[in-house]
This record gives C-alpha cells, structure tokens and sequence, in this order.
C-alpha cells in the first residue's frame, strides 16, 4: 500500500491515483515539508503549525479517539468555528477511518440535536462554552452519544466532557506504545468509505445528510488542481466556514495536495485586516464579499471630489478597454499598456493593496457572482474566477481557470465531470465526486440521482459552444405569474445589488399579477440621501415607511431594469427594516437567501403589495 511511503514512487504520483484523503494527507506533509502547514493569530501575532507537528497531532487525536471507542465508520460530530483544531481532528478522523460530520457554529441546539441524532452519532467534539452549552440543552436527548469532547475550557453549563487535550496525551502514550499503528489504521480506510456526512442548510424541512465518501473528495481534489495553478509558493487566506463543502475541499485538501501554507482568517469581521497581514496569493470568497467591497469602493469614490471621481471613472474605462485584451489572452497597444499603468497607478493601487498587493485571484462559489462585479474587478486588475458546485458533487462541477475566462459563467467543466442539459433546462451532473447519497433515505437519493448516475442538481442553466457552463437560476425558484410567464429572479437581483442604495433584494410575484420586490436598504447611503434632500431623520422603521423614500428607490429599481422585458419589470417594491441574518435563520451559512423563509416570514407585508 501506498501508506509505506516509498517517497521516490510517490512524490509524482497524481493524486488521480490516491484512494482515499490519508494518501493525499501523508503524501502532501511528506513531499512539502512546510514549516508552515498551517498559520493562526494567538495573542495577536501569527502562529505556525509546520508538517511535523501536524503529523504528530493528527496520529495523537486518531489514537486518542481510537482508545476511546472510534472505530472505521463510526461518525463523530464536530460543532466548532474555524480554528487550527479543525485540520487536526479532520484528519484524525480520517485516520481512523470515521466520518466528520460538521456543523455549523451558528445552528441553534435543537438544530444541533437533530444533527447528532440524525446522523448517529457516538462522539460529538464541541469547540467553546457556547457551542458547549447547546450540546448541554439537549444531552438527554443524545442516547447514542458515549462521548462529549471539548475543546476549550469546560463552560458553566455542566455538561459532562473529556478535554481535547485528554485525548491527544491519550493518543500519544499509545503511539509510545505502537510507532506504526495509525499508519496501519490508515491503510485500512478504502476509497468508498464516508470522509463526511454533511447536512444541507436545510431551507425547507430537515436537513438532509449528504454522504461524501474518500474518493469523491479525492476525485474533486485532483479535477481542481489539473485547472486551477495553485503551487507551494503560493500563500492561502482561509475565513469561509469548514463546515461547508467548499471551503473544506480547497483549505483542507487541494491547498495542502498543492503545497500551499493555509492562514486562518480571524473572521469575516476581520478578514480585510488579515489580508494586509498574510498578503494572500489566492482565496475563496462568496459573492457577498464582493459585493460589499463593490459598494465600498463606490462609496468612497462618490465622497471624493469631483476630479478625484473623473479620475476614477476615466481609470475604470481604461482598465474595461484593457481587460478585454487580457481576457483575450492578447497584448494590448502600447498606448493602452500605458494608459492602463496610470490608471493602476491612480486608481487601482490602493484597491489591490487592500487585498494584501500580490493576490493572483480570488475563487467564487456558494452563489452566483453579478456579472458586472467581476467584470469591474477584472479592470481593476483584481481577478475573480467564478465556479459552481454543490454539497452533493463534493463540490466543484465548473470553474473559470487563469487563461480561460468568461464573466456571466462559471467556467468549463473540471476534468472528469460530465453534465448534460435536461429537456426543461435542468443540469444533470455525473462523475467521481458525486456523492453516495443521502444518510438513511434512499427515497430522497433516488429523487435526485436516477438509474444511470445522473444527479439532478435543481439548477437551471445551459452550455455554450465553447464548453462554458451559464447558470440561470434554482428550478425550484423560478416565478411563474399569474399570466404564465417565467422570471428568473437571480440574475434580476444579481444586476440590482449592484445599486449602492440596495443592500439585499429578494424578488417575488408566483402566481401573482406582477413581480414586486422585497428590499434591505443600505441605510448608511440610504440616510446619506434624506438628510441631502431635507427629510428628518425617523428611526428605520419609520423611514421604510416613507412615501418619498419608497418612491425613490422604486426609482432605483426601474433605471436599472429597463431593459427588461415588460413582464419582468418590477412594479412595486416595499423596503424592510433590517438585514437578512444568519442568526434569525433567513440566510444559509454561504450568505444565499432562504426565499420560503423570507415569503413566509414577510407574508402580511406581500399580501399588501398586491392588494
């Protein structure tokens, strides 16, 4: 077996050829040897984790559950935020063949609870007091739990735990004892054992456990390096949630496959500060991010002064020229090359620094990413390559790659993967990374992977001529009015969150006469212009309210959306009075609206729309 580690017939070996993420693992901290595996900020400085210490903590955590119990398709549930033990005890599960089955730090304990039930789980590993104390609400209801693990300090909540650190002594006198034992519990694991079981956001009922086996990560891995040139010399920024699918595939397996040091960002609060510091080479980001750096760069340049904007603009204009040769892998004009040098000089510079001034490109998922935002970016010199995937093909499908780019799409497929484009418009994906199915309900598995392998991925979208994949919209969020016609709503409220004055929108209108749109202000720009227009300063709830505010980002709405065509304009809008939140249960954790949350949620407010 390849976990001997004969390095001479292993370094070149493609990762095509790994069976299961141990492999990948051993291989990838053998071949690299990085003093910096992984980086973390205590104490306000930057910590590094190098290759052996990594090795030795990820067999320390294997043996150490291994003495307690854990066995090879056992599954253990992690409720943790990022951090440095989530690498650790990843892998040790690995190791020992058991599944992770991870859960958002931000679910709620009955949420929790339903997980850990659901998924059978005998280990739960709770990160802080906080994630401690949901596990302790609802311990009665865990029988078939024989363990709680914490990671920090027990809190007040009484629960009954062993301490992280317990585990690795334990792990460690055992591997005293037996050198070689994880290595051969290691070469146990078979490619189509669970890597992970991982609950979907659940946005209509339970969530449902997608089984993701060794291989299909495996598979996802080597089909993201063979397009994406990510290297050892390339340094990572890492700040989106473990717990989903795409940020565990790239931090946690193809960064450390390709040799990359991975830094945990602090948090999304603090991620523009940690750029400056790491100076990252490459990240992933959802669309919201963009966005909101989007509005921000718009913001200040609108409060600059008005040489200051022609500068900006004429920059803009230039890169946009620019750009189109870039995208066509072209040499501009010399007279272009230099006016794109000042404009850099005089616009971009700043903006690049920003995201730490030597950042090769960002990568985008989890939602679609607007059109015009990737395309203002690519003049600024700042590439975004925009992919697509879902939980379910563990999870890249597509993706734009350096030298081969589309706005407006996601890129051609990854190696391996096949898709088809069904009678209704519905992309159907088959391939190795596909997942096993859904944990315990082959009724649902069957709904979504036919008999030959197809899996139904809910999305609507088509292929052009060169092999790019376009997504339109969800199936299952298309409007369908009352007069029979089909809006897809997404690329509407993609071109409208770019508007400063609108920070979320949810468009509406199944079964309805018309559509109409529900919209989250941005109240810093929204307050801007009622104080420029002389009207007092209500309270948000009042202001939403107002007759002239409402009228004005109706305005908004219909200079953006005239070239619609007349069944797609929006011909009302009502204003709500604070942002769409993770926490109330109306965002997933990659920030995608729950529509069904949201139209239930503000059904009265609708109803008087179409009155």
């Amino acid at each position: 077996m390849l976990l001997q580690y004969d390095l001479r017939n292993t370094i070149e070996k493609s990762v095509m050829e790994f069976e299961t993420l141990n492999e990948l693992f051993f291989v990838a901290m053998e071949t690299y040897r990085r003093p910096d595996v992984l980086r973390y900020k205590s104490g306000g400085t930057w910590q590094s984790v190098s290759w052996k210490q990594m090795l030795e903590r990820t067999r320390d955590l294997a043996l150490g559950l291994h003495e307690l119990g854990v066995r090879r398709g056992d599954r253990v549930v992690l409720l943790s935020e990022n951090r440095p033990e989530w690498f650790i005890i990843d892998k040790g599960l690995h190791i020992i063949g058991a599944a992770n089955v991870p859960i958002y730090s931000t679910l709620t304990a009955p949420q929790v609870s339903y997980v850990i039930r659901n998924s059978e789980s005998k280990v739960v590993i709770a990160s802080s007091a906080l994630q401690q104390a949901k596990v302790a609400e609802v311990r009665s209801e865990l029988r078939a739990v024989e363990q709680v693990i914490r990671i920090d300090a027990p809190g007040d909540s009484g629960l009954e735990s062993l301490s992280l650190d317990e585990v690795l002594a334990r792990g460690a006198r055992k591997a005293a004892d037996e050198p070689e034992l994880h290595r051969r519990l290691a070469s146990e694991v078979r490619s189509d054992d669970l890597a992970s079981i991982i609950y979907t956001s659940g946005t209509t009922g339970d969530p449902k456990g997608v089984m993701i086996t060794h291989r299909n990560f495996a598979s996802n891995v080597a089909a993201s390096h063979q397009v994406l040139p990510i290297t050892k010399e390339d340094v990572a920024l890492s700040v989106l949630p473990y717990s989903h699918v795409f940020e565990r595939m790239v931090a946690h397996y193809l960064y450390p496959h390709a040799g990359t040091s991975v830094a945990i960002a602090e948090s999304a609060e603090k991620v523009v500060d940690n750029m400056a510091e790491i100076r990252p080479t490459v990240m992933t980001f959802v669309p919201r991010f963009y966005e909101k750096m989007h509005a921000r760069v718009l913001e200040t340049v609108s409060q600059s002064s008005a040489l200051r904007r022609r500068i900006f603009w004429w920059a803009v204009s230039v890169g946009r020229e620019h750009g189109r040769y870039r995208l066509a892998s072209k040499k501009a004009p010399l007279p272009l090359e230099l006016k794109y040098k000042a404009a850099t000089a005089l616009a971009f510079k700043k903006l690049q620094r920003r995201v730490g001034g030597r950042l090769r490109f960002f990568i985008s998922g989890g939602a679609p990413l607007s059109r015009e935002i990737a395309e203002f970016f690519w003049a600024a010199g700042i590439t975004i390559l925009e992919g697509y995937g879902l939980t379910e093909t563990s999870p890249v499908i597509a993706v734009n790659r350096p030298g081969r780019i589309k706005f407006g799409t996601v890129g051609p497929l990854v190696p391996g993967v096949e898709v088809r484009i069904a009678p209704d418009g519905e992309i159907l994906a088959r391939g190795p990374n596909i997942m096993k199915g859904y944990y315990k309900d082959e009724a649902a598995t069957r709904e979504v992977i036919d008999a030959e392998g197809w899996l139904h991925t809910g999305d609507v979208g088509f292929l052009d001529s060169e092999g790019f994949l376009t997504i339109t919209d969800r199936k299952k969020d298309l409007i369908v009015t009352a007069g029979g016609k089909k809006i897809a709503p997404q690329p509407i409220e993609n071109q409208l969150k770019t508007n400063p004055y609108i920070a979320e929108i949810v468009l509406i209108g199944n079964r309805r006469r018309f559509p109409a749109a529900l919209i989250v202000p941005d109240f810093e720009r929204l307050e801007e212009w009622t104080r420029s227009q002389g009207i007092p300063s209500f309270n948000r709830q009042e202001l939403v309210r107002d007759p002239r505010v409402i009228d004005f980002m109706q305005q908004q709405v219909e200079g953006m959306t005239s070239n619609l065509a007349q069944f797609e304009r929006i011909k009302k809008v009502t204003l709500l009075p604070k942002a769409f939140t993770l926490e109330g249960g109306e965002l997933t954790p990659t920030l995608k609206v729950k529509r069904n949350i949201i139209e239930e949620r503000y059904k009265d407010i609708i109803d008087q729309l179409y009155a």
